[in-house]
């Protein structure tokens, strides 16, 4: 039997597939368009996530149904490139540093990423350049090297830097093998300890996560989108980064809805963090896999301090094998993974229309998080949930066939541009497309989606005024927007809602 995507997410997920017949979609071609069906993976992710928003409002309601879940394509896109859409004060932010771009190199491409000041002073140092070096310098140094050594060299020096690679070649790399072996999410009960009981909700609108004292340690894109997810259903989402590594502010804005934010020394403020700790149910890590472990963050540490956790962690290359331990971005592992080669062009490699691997893989994470507590209150236990970028682009490439282990890829191409790339991942958004709409519920509408407007909203907050993509999570009866606009970075204290 073929199942859509949405379909074999949910079930990877542990969803009761009869549940699926609440989902409908709304299908607006011109949607995230690409050789990729990416518009296909943005609907099944946040499909998954809204129906498991639904089916545990529904459980702490005492509903008799779970409330109809409403996908549409178009709330779908400006969601995945909110951070276009965000205005302060009616300034557009700057997303990428001027050193984050594709390169030339001596044999092929690389691309970097530099939009932290000590990943550029990484970057710089590691090619020993001055720190006020030029894209013009970089450019001249990187064109007389070899992709892979600068990849190698950039990294052995703690920076960013990726080599292009088509689909094919990264499938044959032992990190490539390793991630296409895990589950698209992986799900682990860690031990029977018993989980606390959320209490019965009531109240306009149905809010599935109120009560749930969320512990968020993550950065950028993915993690916080998952976070802000958890925020959007009602929980109280305390954000903690350490006083050194501060977020950029226009990063903040965009993910920061729904949550406080603090700053924390983990060494120094100790007993701070673990009375927070006592009190979580659950803990979101997006830091490089191992970072976090001397502060007794590991899966492992945490369950054993705080039975009955729900632990969510977010990697870019998986936990495991070579590269697990590396740092990395969306537009990095698309580097890596052969989506640039597919998306580009003879002269150039390309990009997917959004950051598709950041957004999806957040609400993956949030959908997992939402099951866990689900699974808690029928059996108890602590709870693992694991996502990373790599693994949502394998699932990517081979079409979003594939969710326990990938049996070949569905693309088969050279070099960026080369023709058979874009041939077949038009092939394969075509067959996805179709198949998507096989199982759930659709109905199509005239216009693309280019125009986000409907989907977008305007408040004022603490930072300014600020031009925002509404959450494009939708059930019955549930929250249209968060409850609060994001604050300035790292000014609230570091305490839990509620607590003096």
């Amino acid at each position: 039997m073929t199942h859509s995507p949405m379909a074999g997410v949910w079930e990877e997920l542990g969803g009761d597939p009869a549940l699926l017949h609440r989902v409908s979609t709304v299908v607006r071609p011109g949607a995230l368009e690409a050789r990729l069906p990416v518009r296909e993976l943005a609907r099944a992710c946040v499909g998954v996530c809204a129906l498991a928003g639904a089916e545990l409002g529904a459980r702490r309601a005492g509903l008799a149904e779970v409330p109809r879940v409403r996908v549409d394509d178009g709330a779908v896109a400006t969601a995945f490139v909110s951070e276009r859409h965000l205005l302060i004060d009616g300034r557009a932010p700057v997303t990428f540093a001027p050193l984050s771009r594709f390169w030339r190199t001596a044999d092929g491409w690389v691309r970097t990423h530099a939009n932290y000041p000590h990943h550029r002073a990484r970057l710089l140092g590691a090619l020993g350049l001055a720190d006020d070096a030029t894209v013009e310098d970089v450019a001249g140094l990187l064109a007389e090297r070899s992709a892979s050594e600068v990849e190698e060299t950039v990294y052995g020096a703690g920076g960013l830097a990726v080599a292009l690679r088509t689909a094919k070649e990264w499938a044959a790399l032992e990190q490539g093998i390793r991630v296409a072996g895990l589950p698209l999410v992986e799900r682990e009960r860690v031990d029977s300890v018993r989980a606390r009981v959320l209490a019965p909700l009531d109240g306009d609108p149905l809010l599935p996560a109120s009560g749930v004292r969320v512990l968020d340690l993550t950065r950028v894109i993915a993690g916080p989108v998952a976070t802000r997810t958890l925020a959007l259903l009602g929980a109280d989402v305390l954000r903690v980064d350490a006083p050194q590594l501060p977020e950029h502010s226009d990063a903040h804005a965009d993910t920061g809805f729904g949550k406080r934010s603090a700053t924390l020394d983990l060494a120094a403020d100790r007993r701070v963090f673990e009375d927070l700790l006592a009190a979580a149910d659950v803990v979101v890590t997006g830091y490089r896999p191992g970072s976090l472990d001397r502060f007794g963050l590991s899966p492992e540490a945490l369950a054993e301090r705080r039975p009955g956790l729900v632990v969510a962690q977010l990697s870019a290359w998986g936990a495991y094998g070579p590269w697990g331990e590396r740092r990395g971005f969306d537009s990095l592992v698309q580097v890596a993974t052969g989506i640039a080669a597919i998306e580009g062009s003879p002269e150039r490699p390309g990009a997917l229309p959004a950051q598709a691997l950041d957004h999806g893989t957040g609400y993956l994470l949030a959908a997992a998080v939402l099951r866990a507590l689900i699974e808690q209150g029928d059996e108890g236990g602590t709870r693992l949930v694991r996502a990373a970028l790599a693994r949502t682009a394998a699932w990517l490439v081979n079409g979003l066939n594939g969710l326990n282990g990938l049996n070949g890829l569905v693309h088969d191409e050279g070099a960026a541009g080369s023709g058979s790339a874009a041939d077949a991942g038009s092939a394969a958004g075509s067959r996805s497309a179709a198949g998507s709409r096989s199982a759930v519920g659709s109905s199509s509408a005239a216009d693309s989606g280019d125009e986000p407007g409907r989907w977008l909203a305007e408040r004022d907050s603490g930072i300014g005024r600020l031009r925002y993509a509404l959450p494009p999570v939708s059930f019955a009866g549930g929250p249209a927007d968060w409850a609060r606009p994001p604050g300035p970075w790292g000014t609230d204290p570091a305490r839990w809602a509620g607590q003096a």
